[in-house]
Formats: C-alpha cells, structure tokens, sequence
C-alpha cells in the first residue's frame, strides 16, 4: 500500500528566511540573492532527483530559477513578508524515476 507525505510551509521574512534560499536548497543549485547580496550554494546537497519550473504559456522568464524567485522577494517590501511556500510532496516508493516525474 502506498504511504504519501504533504506539508506546505510558508517561507517569511519574520523567521530570517528568503524565497532564494529556501529554493536552492529545494533544488540543490547556487543562486544569489540580490536583496542581500548573499550567495546560497547547495550543488553538493545529494538526494534530489528532480527540479522543475511550472509556469504558464508567455512567462517563459519565470523557467530562470534566479530570474523568478529574486522577482518573488522583490515584490514585497514588508519586513515580516511570505515571499513564498514550500510544498513538500513524497511520492509512493513503489513507482520508479520516470512514473514519479511524469506524476
């Protein structure tokens, strides 16, 4: 029987977190983050077998990871500001690389 786990977090300015951050280590890549200057490098971070932009039709800029999420911490100025959400989705072990992607 397949087990699945969801949780949905927010990403807040309050708690000394930033949408950059949190996405380079989601997707286990280097990107800067141009509010503060600071670099967030996780490309030695193993485990991740897959990262992916959705966005729609005409916002092909948004498929820049760099691009889309020092827009998303542009947008608001709010000290205590949620740039973002994390959602955090296991899938059954029991499918493989390609089903779970393509799911």
């Amino acid at each position: 029987m397949a087990i699945y786990h969801l949780a949905v977090k927010s990403v807040s300015r309050s708690t000394g977190r930033s949408a950059v951050a949190a996405v380079a280590y989601r997707a286990g890549v280097c990107l800067e983050n141009e509010r503060d200057g600071l670099v967030h490098d996780y490309t030695r971070r193993g485990g991740v077998e897959d990262a992916f932009i959705v966005a729609p039709e005409g916002a092909e800029w948004a498929q820049d990871r760099s691009a889309l999420w020092n827009a998303a911490e542009a947008a608001e100025k709010r000290k205590d500001a949620k740039v973002a959400r994390e959602y955090e989705l296991a899938l059954p072990a029991e499918l493989d690389a390609g089903q779970r992607r393509d799911l």
